[in-house]
């Protein structure tokens, strides 16, 4: 997984660990679907359980699609495997032979409760639930264990009537997780990951949206088949087109007259109808047809599966997951802006997560997109794609020419001998723990868990002897990745992507004079992030004699001067690495080529907050600093590349790199040396 991706969900979960000490009893952590929700719970629960051993954690989850079993084996398998070791789960269930009691351990601190299961007359409510509560808690005559426990309500926008009025009584804490959380219930996120920040880090992809109802089914079939061969070659994974029909009445019309009449048309593509009652499922998969159905859902899930299209019911909504799935063709009108989010979530999961810096720019494009037709959930509502010029976009990407660099790790570098350093000091006396290791192992960036496999070799003492010696390495790898005269590499040369997207914000201008048009043609008004980028977007506005005016045709007036544009972080490859206690990416907010050839590069910083963000203020200094730090290096390596941090604290204060010096300059000094 890429170190930006662990990063965003490793500050999340921190985030939340910090918010839950205080003194609000109820709290909502919101995350897209496909983000990693479910790990980042486990990851919450381990911190927690790590520093308070008079904690339970009751995990309430939607029994539909077994979401239940579903979390369960996540929670089991992290800690099974260490990666979370301080967490010990259960699954509550009501199977039990003839008139055998009900009976839930209390021996364990993270116990998974299907939703359904604690409901009127089942046999939860017979006593055995509330037994079980009392006797963690020291409400049971007095004998209670004294423990605290913490309810999560997993997708909390649904309600769960029957453990809210034990609320009060037996759960110290509230906790809702749920990628659409319901504001109407006051569950307003107090900690989240943004769609925008997940699409950045390669946790959930971007989405081509088709929401006019008009669109037959014909047309999602014909994009399927189009990126088909590509998504085999290039990912080694077989797409898979979803297309959701409505829960009631009209689901067998829908699927008798638009969906099955467009399939038919293509012999060579193997299907599922996938619905609530067994007995109305359908495939065209002669060997499938022959299994029971609940096999039908396995195997369609794997990445190997050759089932092309699955139709469903409502059924997708929650619990499914399916990351070989791209494309969602919805048919049903929900009336559901939160049932259409998380149907959304299904196609929005990146099926090459875990490898997915080892893959080519085409290949990460791909796995980086999901089609969507019919549906445009609150959460894209607001979302505008953008264009280059089409008359000009090849001219474009041809004379914006920009270079990147990255930082190379010490397994690249040919006079770094790890065995130095892991065998340079004996052993301490007394091993620590596998599982205490192996969970050391999972948080230290990439690098080091390359170095400790390349080191180990499948030899289990040479892992146990390298991480015993971890401290020692991540010194060495701190020194030389912090030195950028030796771990900054130039990286390749890249353009503005063809297609782009934004939010809309307060923040708006109206901008023609650069490379950028609305991909749907109404105007030349864009938002930014905060009012720093939208006043630094002015100032360069404002520098007309050197900047190239786009007309309406997309024409620009002279080819010999500047050509600007704003670098929207969706599809972008122009980035610059740093470090801070891992391997970052920037993305700089503006790219200008001026009259003269040279590369102008702006990272635009304020010391007011972005819209719609919680930051800390001494993060944030820390980051500004690297962030000089890394572009004073690459101005170093980039002769004709000049980099820029302009801040705006009432004034602008820019900070200009070149050449690998660094200069303070004024608004007005800035704008003569851009003249020359």
């Amino acid at each position: 997984m890429l170190q930006e991706a662990k990063d965003l969900q490793q500050r999340a979960v921190a985030e939340l660990v910090r918010k839950v000490d205080g003194r609000k009893r109820e709290l909502t952590f919101r995350a897209p679907t496909g983000s990693g929700k479910t790990r980042m719970m486990a990851d919450f629960m381990n911190r927690v359980l790590g520093e308070k051993n008079d904690v339970v954690f009751l995990v309430s989850t939607l029994s539909k699609g077994g979401l239940a079993e579903q979390n369960y084996d996540v929670f089991r398998d992290c800690a099974d495997k260490g990666v979370f070791p301080d967490i010990d789960p259960w699954l509550i269930s009501t199977e039990v032979s003839g008139e055998e009691t009900l009976f839930i351990p209390v021996d364990h601190n993270v116990y998974v409760l299907p939703r359904d299961l604690y409901k009127k007359n089942g046999r939860l409510m017979q006593g055995a639930m509330l037994n079980f509560l009392q006797t963690l808690t020291e409400s049971y005559f007095g004998r209670g264990m004294k423990k605290k426990i913490w309810l999560i309500k997993d997708e909390c926008h649904q309600a769960t009537n029957n453990l809210d009025d034990l609320s009060e009584r037996h759960f110290e804490k509230v906790l809702n997780f749920s990628a659409t959380p319901n504001m109407r219930r006051g569950q307003v996120p107090d900690v989240q990951i943004t769609d925008e920040e997940a699409v950045q880090a390669k946790l959930i992809k971007r989405v081509e949206l088709y929401d006019d109802e008009t669109i037959p089914v014909d047309a999602a079939i014909d994009k399927f088949l189009e990126i088909r061969r590509d998504y085999n070659n290039l990912l080694q994974t077989h797409p898979c087109l979803i297309i959701q029909i409505s829960n009631k009445d009209k689901a067998q019309e829908e699927w008798e007259r638009r969906v099955k009449p467009a399939i038919d048309k293509h012999q060579e593509l193997k299907w599922m109808l996938i619905v609530n009652k067994d007995k109305d499922c359908d495939t065209n998969d002669d060997v499938k047809r022959r299994l029971p159905v609940s096999r039908w859902k396995d195997y369609a899930k794997g990445k190997d599966s050759t089932i092309d299209i699955i139709i469903f019911k409502m059924v997708i909504s929650e619990g499914w997951d399916i990351p070989r799935a791209c494309m969602l063709y919805q048919v049903r009108d929900t009336q559901s802006k939160q049932l259409d989010e998380q149907v959304m979530g299904r196609v929005r999961r990146n099926p090459r997560l875990l490898d997915f810096d080892t893959l080519s720019a085409e290949a990460q494009e791909l796995a980086m997109t999901a089609w969507v037709w019919g549906v445009k959930p609150e959460a894209l509502k607001n979302t505008r794609q953008v264009k280059l010029w089409e008359s000009r976009q090849i001219d474009i990407r041809q004379q914006v020419r920009v270079t990147t660099t990255r930082l190379g790790n010490l397994t690249e570098k040919a006079d770094f001998d790890v065995s130095s350093v892991v065998e340079a000091k004996p052993l301490p006396p007394v091993s620590t723990g596998i599982f205490k290791l192996w969970n050391k192992l999972q948080q230290c960036p990439n690098d080091i868990q390359a170095l400790c496999f390349n080191y180990s070799d499948d030899d289990v003492s040479r892992w146990w002897r390298f991480m015993e010696m971890a401290d020692e390495v991540r010194k060495k790898y701190d020194t030389y990745i912090c030195n950028y005269d030796e771990s900054m590499e130039v990286d390749k040369t890249v353009s503005f992507p063809l297609v782009s997207s934004y939010v809309e914000t307060d923040q708006s201008e109206r901008i023609r004079s650069w490379v950028w048009c609305r991909k749907d043609g109404s105007g030349h008004k864009f938002a930014f992030d905060s009012e720093a980028e939208r006043e630094w977007a002015s100032v360069l506005m404002d520098c007309e004699d050197d900047m190239a005016v786009v007309k309406d045709s997309g024409l620009f007036e002279d080819k010999e001067r500047c050509l600007w544009g704003k670098n929207f972080p969706t599809s972008s490859e122009i980035k610059y690495e740093y470090y801070a206690d891992g391997i970052h990416s920037s993305y700089p907010d503006f790219i200008m080529k001026d009259k003269l050839g040279r590369i102008h590069v702006f990272e635009v910083k304020s010391v007011n907050k972005a819209s719609g963000q919680n930051i800390d203020t001494e993060e944030y200094n820390q980051k500004i600093a690297r962030l000089k730090e890394c572009y004073k290096a690459c101005s170093a390596k980039l002769k004709d590349h000049i980099f820029y941090l302009p801040i705006l604290k009432d004034d602008w204060q820019i900070f200009r790199f070149e050449n690998g010096e660094e200069n303070q300059v004024s608004e007005r000094q800035f704008r003569e040396l851009l003249s020359r």
